[in-house]
């Protein structure tokens, strides 16, 4: 298990940053808390089917994974994961890069996609700290 994206995929399961099944899967989806949906190459049509049920109408993107259940299980330590969700943004941006790096013919457009989303994260989550921040000890006015 040397290759980068396993390992990452790894150490989300130790950040508690992936929910690992179908039921965690779809529920994280559901619940709006999942920014990447994961998909064994190898997953059957049904986990397909339920993957696209679980994303259709969210702003969830589905990444097909080029590794088959296997693998993820074993990167993992769940046996037979077929589908899994991320929910940390940060995570998902990192995971994607390595996905581009590694098939970037595939992945690019995905990893555009995530890149944008994850800024557009980082500067709601700068402006609500400003506001915050503003709230506590107050903006200062100049006179125009």
């Amino acid at each position: 298990m040397s290759d980068k994206i396993l390992n990452m995929l790894g150490l989300m399961r130790r950040a508690n940053a992936i929910q690992i099944g179908e039921t965690n899967t779809g529920a994280a989806v559901r619940g709006g808390k999942a920014k990447l949906l994961l998909l064994a190459a190898d997953a059957s049509d049904n986990a397909r089917s339920r993957a696209e049920g679980f994303a259709r109408g969210r702003s969830v993107l589905t990444v097909p994974l080029p590794y088959t259940k296997e693998e993820i299980s074993a990167s993992v330590g769940v046996n037979g994961c077929s589908m899994a969700a991320v929910t940390d943004m940060g995570f998902a941006n990192a995971l994607m890069k390595a996905l581009s790096e590694k098939e970037p013919e595939r992945y690019a457009v995905l990893a555009g996609e995530m890149s944008g989303r994850f800024e557009k994260a980082q500067r709601r989550k700068k402006e609500a700290a400003a506001h915050e921040r503003n709230k506590r000890i107050g903006k200062r006015r100049t006179n125009v």
